[in-house]
């Protein structure tokens, strides 16, 4: 046996269909004042180019070579709402991904999608603690037995493991994933997620009586809940994560994370790529011969365009010289790669796919007269929270209200509208793409008014307090035709103060057992987030006709001139908890 194996490792996570290149901002200061550095980073062909350098320069070095991917490949972008995953399977095969843990969006719809992806790839999905065993075996998107899905063993109680020869040894890649997939995502019913931190100790000490000591965990739990795994399960080389859109390395000197890369917790690093194929993590790690890493030499990198746009803290373009300086300061950063891409994929998505996005592009909506900007959370800086979630409430009431004349209110949650609305014109791919990329349904509901008051306590209450896992500042409520002031200092139960619903053209305080009429997207009238309560509705219907999106397009479509500077605000936070105020 060796003294030493060394491992040449490539890694992303939450690309989210991201395949052209993202906008990023960084920040360089001179002596004088600070400057914003805006460009383009990431992409497919950008990075399959250097994934494909690196596999080349591990090949020559006669050293194994693993590119991962941690998981939430799905939603984000027009790709995904034109091509339903389709193009998401072809994009991830010509990168050649060793292998990709299962994301919580990866089953946002169900089982069914997931299989259509499964029946795509040419790699394989590992979701380790996803129990099938009550599945039912004759329905449509079966995902029980699939060759490409390494899920939970029901007879030992172990993950199914990916094993790759490993210089004189062999190499085991375990899967995991949320074990609250069903309180963020949609998993068919007779789906189950059993506890990753057992399936992961049970599944080690199985590869330990089998001789193997070269584990990774390919997870996709968020940096903390990995953290959590790496202190309270010993054994495990290595953890590649994902989730928590965590970009790790030193790089305050250009604005940004000074989260260390490959953070280290009971003698596990732990890797994470960031966000939307923006970066790429490369490493090379060195293993003894007992599995544990003892050297490790890494970093996340953007590809970044050529061309930079440098501009002064009162938005003003800086001067030739001050750009050039900063620019080239810029690039000499060491987590800095420039814009080389694979021609191949390049061409393939602007051949196959691009199309469909620009007839899309074209489609304008509306004018908007300022930026709005969307905040999960209200702060100091905005106190109502998001400028854009209000609206897209009132979309939902407006549509609502065209099939029940008597509707009283309209709920959604932060996090499901993903970007601020920008001045100027507003296309239909700035909706579907953007703002609004998430394809959901919406359901009517007739519930007390004590359980709406439970249903704002108990999701703020999981959007200010993150250490609840598996949640976080998505949670937070923006309503319509409902107001609330809520005191954040108060227990919980007790922080709504005061809470009003617009009736007869007046706001009237809302009464306790009284039954209204509210709508909500699909994913919050489930229950998902801190939205439990909303579950003792006396009934619920599915609107059929329409999709929260597409709501929201007929709204501004026809009163997008209601979008004027002032804005209407049924948030009124009257205080923030002091650890948990921060503008998110």
């Amino acid at each position: 046996m060796q003294n030493s194996y060394r491992l040449s490792i490539a890694h992303i996570n939450d690309t989210h269909s991201n395949f052209e290149p993202s906008p990023v901002q960084f920040s360089l200061t001179t002596e004088q004042q600070s400057y914003k550095l805006e460009t383009n980073s990431g992409g497919y062909a950008r990075l399959g180019f250097q994934i494909d350098q690196a596999r080349q320069q591990a090949v020559q070095q006669q050293t194994p070579f693993l590119f991962l991917h941690g998981g939430d490949s799905f939603q984000g972008t027009l790709y995904f709402r034109e091509f339903q995953g389709a193009a998401n399977a072809h994009l991830l095969n010509l990168l050649k991904p060793d292998a990709m843990v299962l994301g919580n969006h990866e089953i946002d719809a169900g089982n069914s999608p997931v299989q259509a992806f499964l029946n795509r790839i040419d790699f394989p999905v590992l979701a380790g603690n996803m129990d099938l065993s009550h599945e039912d075996r004759l329905k449509v998107g079966r995902l029980y037995g699939h060759p490409m899905l390494y899920d939970f063993d029901d007879s030992s109680e172990t993950a199914k493991v990916l094993i790759k020869p490993f210089h004189d040894t062999k190499m085991a890649i375990i899967g995991i994933t949320l074990d609250q997939m069903r309180l963020i995502a949609r998993p068919d019913p007779d789906t189950d997620f059993v506890n990753a931190i057992d399936t992961t100790r049970a599944t080690i000490a199985r590869l330990h009586h089998q001789g193997i000591k070269h584990i990774i965990v390919l997870s996709h739990l968020g940096l903390d809940q990995d953290r959590e795994l790496a202190q309270q399960v010993d054994g495990i080389s290595l953890i590649v994560g994902g989730h928590s859109h965590t970009l790790q390395g030193q790089m305050s000197d250009i604005g940004l994370s000074n989260i260390p890369y490959a953070e280290t917790i009971n003698s596990t690093p732990i890797l994470h790529a960031g966000k939307y194929a923006e970066t790429l993590g490369l490493a090379e790690i060195i293993f003894n011969n007992q599995g544990c890493v003892i050297e490790l030499i890494g970093n996340n990198y953007f590809m970044i365009d050529s061309q930079i746009h440098v501009s002064d803290a009162q938005g003003q373009t800086a001067s030739p010289a001050v750009s050039q300086s900063l620019i080239a300061q810029l690039l000499a950063h060491p987590s800095i790669k420039d814009d080389q891409h694979d021609d191949g994929i390049h061409q393939v998505i602007h051949s196959q796919y691009r199309p469909a996005l620009d007839a899309l592009e074209n489609q304008i909506l509306a004018h908007i007269p300022r930026d709005f900007v969307h905040t999960r959370l209200p702060s100091k800086h905005l106190p109502h929270g998001s400028e854009i979630a209000p609206w897209v409430s009132r979309s939902m009431y407006k549509a609502a209200k065209n099939i029940e004349p008597d509707i009283d209110f309209a709920l959604h949650n932060a996090g499901g509208v993903r970007q601020s609305l920008n001045k100027g014109q507003l296309s239909l791919a700035d909706v579907v793409g953007r703002i609004l990329p998430f394809e959901l349904p919406l359901t009517l509901y007739q519930i007390m008014g004590k359980y709406v008051i439970e249903a704002l306590e108990s999701s703020i209450n999981r959007a200010t307090n993150n250490g609840i896992v598996g949640t976080g500042a998505g949670s937070f409520p923006y309503p319509y035709g409902l107001r609330y002031f809520y005191d954040g200092k108060q227990i919980k139960g007790q922080r709504i103060t005061k809470i009003e619903i617009y009736k007869q053209d007046q706001w009237q305080a809302l009464e306790p057992d009284k039954l209204y009429i509210g709508v909500s997207s699909a994913y919050t009238a489930a229950g998902k987030e801190g939205y439990d309560a909303l579950l003792h509705a006396h009934w619920q219907q599915a609107m059929t006709s329409q999709t929260l999106p597409e709501a929201f397009i007929d709204f501004v479509s026809l009163h997008g001139h209601l979008i004027e500077d002032q804005l209407f605000t049924n948030v009124h936070y009257i205080s923030h908890r002091e650890d948990k105020s921060k503008h998110e």
